[in-house]
């Protein structure tokens, strides 16, 4: 009967030792998994590419509306392939000098921008080669019917202006 007890005991403790083995392994695996999920986010946040190269990046009409949300934008970005993430947009913004300037309108992106250019020109801040705002029946832009009563040449010199600097 004494050996009976012996073989229970030395199997319990196996069996509690390969429990405690399976226990540490999974946590090791959930740690690495969560690790490399956090760092590739991080990594996505601060090391904007992208989607494509210079050459072969193209134009897409972007709308974004009045009281979207930078997540709606980012989701909106995403679907038209010129983000790879919408949260990761959204941490960019937040961390960016435009965050709360994404303004409403029409806008014309292209896949070889970073998220930092593409926030640039929602932001109005960069508006070269951007639809004039004005002509979809929507109020006009301070300062903007200058340049829709002057003539041509004047409305040339305004952008040449704004890209020399």
């Amino acid at each position: 009967m004494g050996e009976q007890v012996r073989k229970q005991k030395k199997s319990s403790i196996i069996a509690g030792g390969f429990f405690r083995f399976a226990v540490y392994l999974i946590v090791a695996v959930a740690v690495i998994y969560v690790g490399k999920t956090a760092y590739d986010f991080g990594y996505n946040i601060f090391y904007q590419q992208p989607m494509d190269s210079e050459e072969e990046g193209r134009d897409i009409t972007v709308v974004v509306e009045e009281g979207d949300s930078v997540y709606q934008i980012g989701k909106t970005l995403e679907s038209r392939g010129l983000i790879r993430d919408a949260k990761v947009f959204v941490v960019q913004e937040k961390l960016s000098n435009y965050s709360g300037k994404l303004q409403p309108g029409t806008y014309i992106l292209n896949t070889s921008m970073t998220p930092d250019e593409i926030m640039e020109i929602l932001a109005k801040e960069n508006v070269t080669g951007q639809p004039d705002q004005t002509q979809d029946g929507e109020s006009e832009q301070e300062g903007s019917s200058e340049l829709q009563e002057g003539s041509d040449a004047s409305a040339g010199e305004a952008e040449q202006g704004g890209s020399e600097g």
